[in-house]
């Protein structure tokens, strides 16, 4: 994504002087829809969406959770969600009345959240009403594509037939298997995993941690140093081939 980027500078004459900077940037979302620790990182993902909206390119991909990251038992469920309820100061406790013990992974509501941004509804509404439905409501859209059908097109204002057909097309759940594959080469193990990537080759990956502070401070350094490459091409050109 290009993003243009004003500076305001103040000359010792009091004249005011704009640059616009082309740098690129992008951070990238890998979760699961039903995953409690992706839920509590909602507000963070919205805030830096809210804060760097004219400057980065925010986007989502499905990393489906599986057996090593499902809890083995109902009990062992809400204890992670007391865990992570306390962790983020939550009123309200997450509901487990939709845990299913033989189910190897989570498919219907992600396929649901994918199939949406295929009919237009490219931002966070229908996964968040999914998982909502799933850790506040104990919806039982965990294992039901044709339920999860029905609350991601309510949310979305899309036809729930319409919908369900998209989702269970064979062209979502290749992508979502690919995005997962993606998420798995990052060799990294906690979802959400927010990956941020600039034009000059800089990296940076955050894995399980879902607090604002320290990754709105990477993205400003990282905007920073792509500042500083444009600023530098634009006096001296690319670097010499040899």
């Amino acid at each position: 994504m290009a993003v243009l980027r004003r500076h305001t500078k103040v000359s010792l004459r009091g004249v005011i002087f704009c640059e616009i900077r082309q740098v690129r940037i992008s951070i990238t979302n890998y979760l699961d829809v039903m995953s409690s620790w992706c839920f509590w990182s909602q507000p963070t993902w919205a805030e830096l969406k809210r804060r760097y909206a004219d400057r980065v390119d925010f986007d989502w991909k499905i990393a489906l959770m599986d057996g090593e990251g499902l809890p083995k038992s109902r009990a062992q469920e809400e204890w992670y969600y007391r865990r992570s309820g306390l962790m983020n100061r939550s009123p309200f406790m997450l509901r487990s009345d939709s845990y299913e013990p033989v189910l190897p992974e989570y498919l219907a509501p992600n396929l649901v959240a994918e199939a949406a941004r295929d009919l237009g509804i490219t931002d966070d509404s229908v996964r968040l009403a999914l998982s909502n439905s799933i850790l506040r409501e104990g919806s039982k859209a965990i294992r039901d594509v044709e339920v999860a059908a029905e609350i991601g097109g309510r949310a979305g204002g899309i036809e729930k037939e319409k919908l369900l057909e998209r989702a269970q097309s064979p062209e979502i759940e290749k992508r979502i298997r690919q995005s997962t594959a993606d998420w798995q080469a990052l060799k990294v193990t906690q979802r959400p995993t927010f990956l941020i990537d600039t034009e000059i080759g800089d990296r940076a990956i955050f894995s399980g941690m879902i607090r604002l502070e320290p990754i709105a401070a990477t993205l400003d350094s990282m905007i920073d140093d792509a500042a500083a490459y444009a600023a530098h091409a634009a006096h001296f050109g690319a670097p010499p081939a040899q």
